[in-house]
């Protein structure tokens, strides 16, 4: 993917965002060593799964994460905290934002739309075609419209994050990149990376993949069966 200064990950339910918007920030501090990295945790919506869960690992890797306000707690409506504006005016900072919530979530996109037009960022759709309602291309692009049209924002990429936890295979994750081969022949919309969990791939069955990037990920949030 280009190096933007600010990702911004969307994607349906169960499309495992969160879980890409943590590894996406690690890498991003390991490639840009003199950047500030933070990592925003805007899904205001569903209180499982949050990238707030991996805490500790980011703060370790001294990534600052900004969560919604009661995260983690009983409440059942966290507020978004100031604290996120912090990427619009301070150009020491790269980051990531992981929106949950569907279009329901994506809304609050649409109302940092100013400050988002005049940032360099890119909105990128992680998807897991072994989920309802994103196991087609034709069911992909409806849900990318319904997206673009709550964020007020044209995604640029799609991520093939195809996996069924601890159940993957390699199998899963070249056929969910087929499908969204289709998505990007379809729309335009480029298949920008694929994510592959440690020892789920060979090196040689990597290979086999056409997507440019390929992210290998580590689990950092704990998911309940």
């Amino acid at each position: 993917m280009n190096n933007s200064r600010l990702k911004i990950i969307i994607g349906a339910y169960g499309s495992g965002k969160s879980e890409v918007s943590v590894n996406l920030a690690l890498n991003m501090r390991k490639t840009n060593p003199d950047h500030k990295v933070l990592l925003a945790d805007l899904d205001i919506v569903n209180p499982f799964y949050r990238s707030s869960d991996a805490a500790k690992v980011l703060e370790d890797n001294d990534i600052r994460l900004i969560s919604p306000m009661y995260a983690n707690s009983n409440v059942d409506a966290p507020v978004l905290s100031g604290e996120v504006y912090v990427i619009f005016d301070n150009d020491e900072y790269m980051g990531v934002f992981d929106i949950g919530g569907e279009d329901m979530g994506a809304t609050i996109l649409g109302s940092m739309k100013t400050r988002l037009d005049n940032t360099d960022a890119e909105l990128i759709m992680a998807v897991n075609t072994r989920r309802p309602f994103t196991s087609t291309a034709d069911e992909i692009i409806i849900m990318a419209s319904e997206l673009q049209e709550a964020s007020k924002m044209k995604i640029t990429g799609f991520i093939n994050n195809t996996n069924i936890l601890e159940q993957t295979t390699a199998s899963d994750i070249l056929e969910g990149e087929k499908i969204l081969l289709e998505v990007q022949e379809k729309t335009g919309i480029p298949v920008v990376m694929t994510t592959v969990m440690d020892g789920v791939m060979t090196d040689d069955e990597i290979k086999r993949l056409h997507t440019p990037e390929v992210m290998k990920m580590r689990r950092t949030i704990k998911y309940a069966y």
